[in-house]
């Protein structure tokens, strides 16, 4: 046990591990250099266990930093260790996961340790796109160690003792860490650096587990599918009264309410997550306008705008999605941009990289307009338009440049009196989903009750798809 976690090294990789499954892999490698008095000091495993080992029945790498040997801080061959996981890890394409607890860079070694880092930062870039990596924050992450926190698809921190961070709190200019501890997991969540929040160690080593059930091996397996028991015909009965709350519509939606969702206190009015369909893991985006409680009372509410946070957060999923052939559904209700000054300099961009991430995703797409889908912002979230495959509307949305009201007293700024006949005029052929339907921007109107039978039918149909795009090195966007 050490004084900053509740588990050890090696107890933290027993409990993530199927029982029995760990096989550890450079078990005798230590320290080369002398320097400092460093042969005085006895240095196990050089501060990392390093290994393979099974999660429910999916091969995994993993590593686990020990603090308990010179602070867990990376060295030479600490860094060596790492890399060499990694090699394993993209031959056989199995996920990586990190488990952290790290004082930093090992300053006796200095530029052997920075040359570690680096070889890290390499091997994790090579590996973005061809194996899922996670990374677990249990006690201190600063540094170079956040920067290749942060160069993984997923972050997990514990919630009391986990610290992350480039600068420490105190040396940011004006602040200090009893006026805002920057290093904490509920700071680091609710920016959007970290994907999963967790009260203990336990708690946090289930959730890999969960995740990594969801999840391909690399991006040329399709075993992120399982037998469905659920009923694929399933009436959602109370769709209609979750459209406000996504989340929830996700958990009805999805076989036996699986959804694991993906930062959760970050953008609360954009939704993503994993669900699962007829057994198959589906990456989901959706716009939210109300958080709601046990009761179903709105405990905050959102505008249903898009939100630079918001489309950041939607990006970097759909990514990640497309990078591991996993399908994505979007749930749809858009009304327009964020008008806020905070926003007003960054909107633009923010949009512009969803727009592109939706775009430039080849796996299946598909598209349900729940209630508003107005103006470009529409067409941003996997609209017909930029490639969705199949796009639902439910019976009553409204599809459209703008609000009916507001697009008469445009067009008929000078004639007040017609304005209200001109709205309900241009309601009926401008902006309802029908409209759409007859344009072929709409594929069909369906009922709420129906949505999870069309929406694992049109995956069913898209099982196979293939799309091939201009030959290029990669977009810029």
């Amino acid at each position: 046990m050490t004084s900053t976690s509740q588990l050890s090294a090696k107890d933290r990789i027993i409990t993530l591990l199927d029982e029995n499954s760990f096989v550890e892999v450079g078990a005798l490698v230590t320290r080369r250099s002398t320097d400092f008095n460093l042969q005085q000091k006895e240095v196990p495993s050089d501060g990392v266990i390093t290994g393979y080992g099974i999660i429910d029945g999916n091969p995994v790498y993993v590593y686990s930093q020990d603090v308990a040997v010179l602070n867990g801080s990376i060295g030479e061959m600490h860094a060596k260790k790492i890399s060499n996981l990694y090699d394993l890890a993209m031959k056989v394409g199995a996920p990586v996961i990190g488990l952290i607890d790290c004082a930093g860079l090992r300053l006796q070694e200095a530029t052997d340790a920075l040359a570690g880092f680096g070889d890290i930062y390499l091997k994790q870039s090579l590996a973005s796109g061809v194996i899922p990596q996670i990374t677990a924050i249990f006690g201190t992450c600063g540094g170079g160690s956040a920067i290749s926190a942060s160069l993984c698809d997923f972050v997990f921190m514990e919630e009391k003792n986990a610290k992350l961070f480039v600068n420490a709190p105190n040396a940011i200019l004006g602040n200090n860490s009893t006026k805002c501890d920057t290093a904490t997991a509920s700071f680091m969540a609710e920016a959007g650096v970290v994907d999963f929040v967790e009260v203990d160690e336990v708690s946090v080593l289930n959730s890999i587990r969960n995740l990594v059930v969801m999840l391909p091996s690399n991006n040329e397996d399709d075993a992120s599918y399982e037998e469905c028991t659920d009923d694929l015909n399933r009436s959602l009965s109370s769709f209609t009264s979750e459209l406000n709350d996504t989340t929830l519509a996700l958990k009805d939606l999805s076989d036996q309410g699986i959804f694991i969702e993906v930062k959760k206190v970050y953008a609360k009015d954009m939704v993503t997550g994993f669900i699962k369909l007829n057994g198959l893991t589906v990456g989901a985006v959706a716009n939210r306008t109300a958080l709601l409680d046990e009761d179903g009372k709105a405990i905050e509410k959102y505008d249903g705008s898009l939100s630079t946070a918001g489309c950041y957060k939607a990006e970097k999923f759909v990514k990640f999605c497309n990078a591991f052939q996993i399908p994505v559904l979007t749930l749809t209700n858009v009304a327009g941009y964020s008008a806020t000054m905070k926003d007003a300099s960054s909107i633009a961009i923010a949009t512009a990289k969803l727009t592109y991430a939706f775009a430039n995703a080849t796996v299946p797409k598909v598209n349900v307009i729940l209630e508003k889908a107005y103006g470009s912002a529409y067409i941003t979230m996997n609209s017909k338009h930029i490639g969705a495959d199949m796009v639902f509307a439910l019976e009553g949305s409204m599809i459209g440049t703008m609000d009916a009201e507001l697009a008469a007293q445009i067009m008929y700024a000078d004639n007040k009196e017609e304005q209200a006949n001109i709205a309900k005029e241009y309601k009926e052929l401008q902006q309802s989903a029908e409209s759409a339907a007859k344009r072929g921007y709409v594929d069909a109107i369906i009922t709420p009750e129906s949505v999870r039978q069309h929406v694992i039918y049109a995956f069913e149909m898209l099982f196979t798809k293939r799309e091939s795009r201009p030959s290029k090195k990669h977009g810029t966007v």
